[in-house]
């Protein structure tokens, strides 16, 4: 099951407006530049919020290829975790913590799970050099230059001497971009040094790593940007070619350089890109990629979720059935069946697979809510036993799936059981950010649950985190 979730982001930024254009009325390319520099420098506005796409098939795969680099990289893997963010362009980026974030781009312009794993492991290369924590250090010299050139440029003005002030302002601002774009360039030159020596250490070759950077180089090529020396002063990032340049001589002298991909691993990732592409593209375009005659696997999983975006139940359960043929034991197909039966409304139907599924992952809980969610739907009171059963097991081994905790509240409420379904309504109402309906959810939680009782002191919990988080949302919104 593939499910959109809304996120809230771990980075802030401020909006290139809060650059007053009364301090530079050009507006050129390098304006827009310096807008984005100093906008990041502020931090000073919540950044637009993400979906991120919830799959138990695809999270299982992250975490199976970025395994040995994590170990690699002598991170605790329990501690890091690997995010698909819906979003086309071709992207990876670390915010903070242990997560790295990857974009659904990414996923689709990759042709090798190599390629993947290389970014995993230079965004590894990030949080390992604490690079989001030591940003401020770029950030202060950058901005010093910046007040510096500022206060020239206002004694210039007093002066009389307009121009000069402009020139001396518009002198430092350039200055103090080149000084934060250069600690980034030598940020990102560190990370594709520790990601290279992640893959060595983890026995993958740096094949498609380069394969990789070469897609980059190609995308420059093709928007025409400058590959000359001069175009590295506004970049973030060193040029592709000259990445390149320097990771080859490290990964062909490495012993791992002529190791093949996994060929498990590569099975599993041509799924994934399948799953994806039926689930986010438009079903003409699955269809044309994935037409009735490729009879592969991917073939077949990509045309099941076209079909059944589409509405084409017959069609959609025609591959899902195909599928399972072939792989009995497959819980993905399993639920890919009952997702298909469910959300068409034959609920009872849709029990018998997901039950399979939710045993055969040992209560997955993506895949456990689900199976709760259709055990609801069908209006049984039968039935909301093993939901509850079912749901428990999934929020208690994933607390942050809004979904679940949503339809746990339903068993409870339908129960009479309201103290712990507000209790459920709090845990989803604070990761929808719906920070003052969590308080009184969690309050009433509170008096109505057992003092001391496990599901009492969860309460407080929730309580205070609701609170913290509506003073911080309160203090930005005052900025």
């Amino acid at each position: 099951m593939i499910r959109p979730v809304l996120i809230r982001p771990a980075i802030t930024g401020a909006s290139p407006s809060a650059v007053s254009p009364a301090i530079n009325p050009h507006r050129g390319l390098f304006s827009a530049f310096l807008a984005l520099a100093v906008a990041a420098l502020l931090l000073a506005s919540p950044a637009r919020a993400q979906s991120i796409l919830r799959d138990a098939e695809t999270e299982q795969f992250l975490r199976d290829i970025s395994a040995p680099l994590v170990e690699a990289s002598e991170l605790e893997e329990g501690n890091v975790d690997i995010v698909l963010i819906n979003a086309p362009s071709i992207n990876a980026f670390v915010a903070g913590g242990q997560v790295v974030y990857l974009h659904s781009g990414l996923i689709e312009a990759a042709d090798d799970v190599g390629e993947v794993q290389g970014v995993i492991a230079h965004e590894l290369g990030h949080i390992t050099g604490g690079h989001i924590v030591r940003r401020g250090e770029g950030t202060r010299a950058a901005s010093n230059i910046s007040i510096l050139s500022l206060l020239a440029g206002i004694g210039a003005a007093l002066a009389g001497s307009g121009d000069a002030a402009l020139a001396a302002i518009s002198a430092g601002q350039r200055a103090a971009l080149g000084k934060f774009l250069a600690y980034s360039r030598s940020e990102e030159s560190s990370a594709d040094a520790a990601g290279a020596r992640y893959l060595s250490e983890a026995g993958i070759s740096g094949r498609g790593s380069l394969a990789f950077f070469s897609k980059l180089q190609n995308l420059e090529f093709r928007y025409q940007r400058r590959q000359d020396d001069d175009a590295t002063f506004t970049r973030t990032h060193p040029l592709s070619g000259d990445r390149i340049a320097i990771l080859r001589d490290s990964y062909e002298r490495d012993p791992a350089w002529d190791t093949p991909s996994d060929p498990e691993l590569q099975a599993r990732f041509i799924r994934i890109k399948a799953k994806l592409s039926g689930f986010l593209a438009d079903p003409n375009a699955t269809l044309r990629d994935y037409p009735v005659a490729d009879q592969s696997v991917a073939g077949r999983y990509a045309r099941a979720y076209a079909y059944h975006k589409s509405a084409q139940v017959d069609l959609a359960l025609a591959e899902a059935e195909s599928l399972i043929a072939s792989a009995p034991n497959d819980p993905y197909f399993l639920e890919l069946k009952g997702q298909v039966l469910l959300e068409s409304g034959r609920v009872d139907e849709a029990l018998p697979p997901l039950r399979r599924a939710t045993a055969l992952t040992n209560s997955e809980p993506l895949i456990a809510a689900m199976f709760g969610h259709a055990l609801i739907a069908t209006e049984d009171e039968a039935n909301y036993p093993e939901a509850e059963q079912v749901l428990r097991a999934s929020v208690s081994r994933d607390r942050f799936n809004p979904f679940a905790w949503r339809q746990l509240g339903t068993v409870y409420a339908a129960k009479g059981d309201m103290p712990r379904a507000r209790l459920a309504s709090a845990e989803q109402q604070v990761m929808s950010r719906q920070y003052s309906q969590a308080i009184r959810s969690a309050q009433a939680a509170e008096s109505g649950l057992p003092a001391g009782s496990p599901d009492w002191i969860r309460a407080q919990d929730v309580g205070l985190q609701a609170r913290a988080l509506l003073e911080e949302q309160l203090e930005r919104a005052g900025r």
